[in-house]
């Protein structure tokens, strides 16, 4: 089985990193023998942020990141960050979690491929 960790740096909305990164995480997720973690970093956090109203048409990564989360074996976002901008854990979408540096290092040596957004 492929272990895979995507680390994500850049905000939900403003840039298509973040939109392409978890389009690919969910991809592969899906794929037969694929295991996916993905970590938020920095202004990455607020794709975890719960209750993002959207433009109609227009994609949510909170929703994204859930549907990741259903098929992924974690989904963490950086505790520090989160405290930078102000984000409690009772505001995270579902399927995310605090996380740690201590547990990034840890995926990050679990992970066959680590991909950086």
């Amino acid at each position: 089985m492929a272990k895979n960790l995507f680390i994500l740096n850049d905000p939900p909305y403003g840039t298509e990193r973040s939109y392409n990164a978890l389009r690919l995480a969910n991809s592969l997720a899906k794929a037969a023998g694929e295991e996916v973690r993905v970590f938020l970093m920095g202004d990455a956090a607020a794709c975890a942020k719960a209750g993002q109203k959207v433009p109609q048409g227009y994609y949510n990564l909170a929703d994204m990141l859930g549907m990741v989360a259903r098929r992924s074996t974690g989904v963490a976002v950086c505790a520090t960050c989160m405290d930078a901008r102000g984000i409690t854990e009772g505001e995270l979408a579902e399927g995310a979690a605090r996380g740690t540096l201590a547990q990034l290092t840890e995926w990050t040596t679990w992970a066959d491929k680590v991909l950086v957004f």
